[in-house]
């Protein structure tokens, strides 16, 4: 036979494939290097693009490094601007009210009261100064340090009737100087800054008591609260006694010394606070890290009692700034090669519209390639499916007549030895019988084994009938019977108490169980297994017939390709490959269908169904 497009023969075809195939690829990529030699510059290289990205990327952390400085530096002028402001307004609160101790103690009333004279109507008067002041406070104390005055007299938490000896402020004004002190108060647990003066004895010789006053600072720090920023005060000891956020106040920069701790505790300044110290890391370049978080630091000294004022701001917006401002340098450096790739998009199109005549030839050839070189490959097919059927056909037709001849030279001899076997049961006495009744069970199987040949060679002309598929169980284990006991298999059968009736041939349906019991049983004696289940049962309008076993089972074959005729997986001698394939072939005859199926652990499921039918079998 010869190939229809090349008058060549079939053989040839595949050489001639590949070589078009290589022919196609080969045009193809001529094309193609045509067009991406006219799209890309001679000598290019492909790295520089790269290399510009990487110059841009530089270029944005440079420009992000120097925003980064200039707003830094612009934020820390910000920063001593407010500090000098911050620390104006607190020395200016401070210094307010320094002379008012010094003007009280000439008053005679209150020097007649540290002496010792009844106060009359001191409290009040005490009262409406401090009113009129603004003071938290203003109360008289004797030589011992007990208040014998008092503003706040009238109040549940009042200083009349308190010892205040132990506060350094006392003490400083005992000794004829002025005192300054800032603590949490004894009495009411309220921060305060002290301010006391001596009051003068009789004729201004010694000092005979002291007139304080205390001031409420918490408003001040009320307007220090600013988002990103911290302000608070510290003393000579680190003691954080202002702060804008409450969280500081009482803690310390850094840890304090034994001694230190003992002198504030006679002092009772903080009234037990636990005075921990805070997560305060100074860095360089004026930064500062507090509890993780950096911040720009601007210090200022407070002259009065060695405090010092601190100023933090967070450097998170000024980094963002910075980002933003190399974010811009990238979109601008973005914007420009993007217009540089358009440039270079509309040299591509206008290469593109020149090789488009050229690939529009170059894909009518290859279509042209690709109908060829299928229509061959089709053909190829084609020949190679005749051949099979050809030969399968050829090989069928032979078995056939070799059935045909089998069945007719056997058919009379064995006929013969039924009538002589049946002339001796006559005469013959009780002994010889049981000898006679093996020999006709042989005959039997050999006439049964004569009919299964007469059904390969007929074409099945036999009416159907209603067919008891119980009897068809019966009938097949009869013909098998001897091989499964010599294998030593005893099959389990399980079937319904009705009847199950399918319409058919009897004799052709046991032929297809036979066929698969003894394909069981091969199975079976290749794993030295003996589970052989025999299963019938109903499901709807079907009657399934069932026959599983342990076997080697059949992998990941279908039916479709184990029912092919001559299909054996037998060695040479041992098996032709025709059992399923007259099976399946007697199944269609029935309208059923025959159904295959590997079992999970090892093994093969083979099912007969077929419809059922209501008449009763005759």
């Amino acid at each position: 036979m010869t190939c229809r497009c090349t008058e060549r023969p079939f053989g040839a075809c595949s050489a001639s494939a590949g070589a078009f195939d290589i022919a196609r690829r080969s045009v193809s990529l001529g094309g193609m290097e045509t067009v991406m030699a006219k799209i890309r510059p001679r000598g290019r290289p492909l790295w520089r693009p790269w290399l510009l990205i990487l110059a841009g990327l530089a270029l944005c952390w440079v420009v992000f490094s120097l925003s980064f400085t200039a707003f830094k530096s612009a934020e820390l002028t910000r920063a001593m601007a407010r500090t000098r402001l911050y620390q104006a307004v607190l020395s200016e609160a401070l210094d307010r009210f320094q002379h008012l101790p010094f003007v009280l103690a000439e008053d005679p009333a209150l020097r007649a009261a540290v002496a010792g004279q009844p106060a009359g109507d001191l409290n009040a008067r005490l009262a409406e100064y401090a009113r009129r002041a603004g003071v938290d406070a203003l109360y008289v104390m004797d030589r011992t340090g007990l208040t014998v005055a008092a503003s706040n007299y009238d109040q549940p938490l009042t200083f009349l009737g308190q010892s205040y000896g132990f506060r350094p402020y006392f003490k400083a004004a005992m000794e004829g100087r002025q005192g300054e002190f800032f603590a949490i108060g004894a009495t009411t647990a309220r921060p305060g800054y002290f301010i006391a003066a001596g009051v003068p004895g009789p004729g201004g010789r010694g000092i005979q008591g002291v007139v304080a006053l205390k001031i409420d600072l918490g408003a001040l720090t009320g307007v220090w609260d600013t988002p990103g920023e911290k302000v608070f005060v510290a003393n000579a000891d680190g003691v954080i006694v202002l702060a804008s956020d409450p969280a500081l106040r009482y803690r310390t920069l850094a840890p304090l010394s034994p001694a230190r701790r003992a002198a504030v505790d006679v002092a009772r300044q903080f009234a037990g606070e636990p005075l921990a110290p805070l997560d305060w890391r100074p860095g360089r370049n004026s930064e500062v890290r507090l509890n993780g978080i950096r911040f720009l630091e601007v210090t200022t000294p407070l002259p009065r009692l060695g405090w010092s004022l601190y100023f933090l701001t967070d450097i998170a917006p000024i980094r963002q700034r910075a980002l933003l401002t190399a974010l811009a340098m990238a979109a601008l450096l973005g914007g420009a090669y993007a217009g540089y790739l358009l440039i270079r998009a509309r040299r591509v199109r206008q290469a593109l519209r020149v090789s488009q005549a050229d690939r529009v030839a170059l894909r009518s050839i290859n279509r042209r390639l690709e109908r060829e070189i299928e229509e061959r490959r089709r053909a190829e097919r084609r020949l190679a499916r005749t051949q099979s059927e050809l030969d399968r056909a050829s090989r069928l037709a032979a078995l056939g007549r070799l059935a045909a001849s089998v069945t007719h030279e056997l058919g009379q001899p064995i006929s013969a030895m039924r009538t002589y076997l049946t002339a001796e049961e006559i005469g013959a006495e009780s002994g010889d019988r049981m000898l006679l009744a093996r020999l006709g069970g042989l005959i039997a199987r050999m006439e049964n084994i004569t009919r299964q040949l007469r059904f390969f060679a007929t074409d099945g002309g036999t009416p159907a009938k209603p067919v008891e598929m119980k009897k068809v169980i019966e009938g097949a284990l009869g013909l098998v019977r001897h091989d499964l006991d010599a294998a030593g298999i005893t099959p389990q059968i399980t079937t319904p108490e009705a009847p199950v009736i399918v319409t058919g041939d009897r004799l052709r349906l046991e032929q297809v169980l036979v066929n698969l019991l003894r394909n069981a049983q091969q199975a079976l004696a290749e794993t030295g297994a003996t589970e052989l289940k025999i299963t019938l049962e109903t499901e709807g309008d079907q009657a399934i017939l069932s026959v599983r076993d342990r076997g080697a089972g059949f992998g990941a074959r279908s039916i479709e390709e184990l029912s092919e005729p001559f299909h054996t997986s037998r060695p040479s001698g041992e098996g032709m490959g025709l059992g399923l394939a007259i099976s399946a072939a007697i199944m269609e005859d029935h309208g059923g269908t025959l159904r295959a199926s590997s079992r999970a652990g090892g093994g093969a499921r083979f099912d007969m169904i077929l419809p059922l039918t209501e008449e009763a079998p005759k």
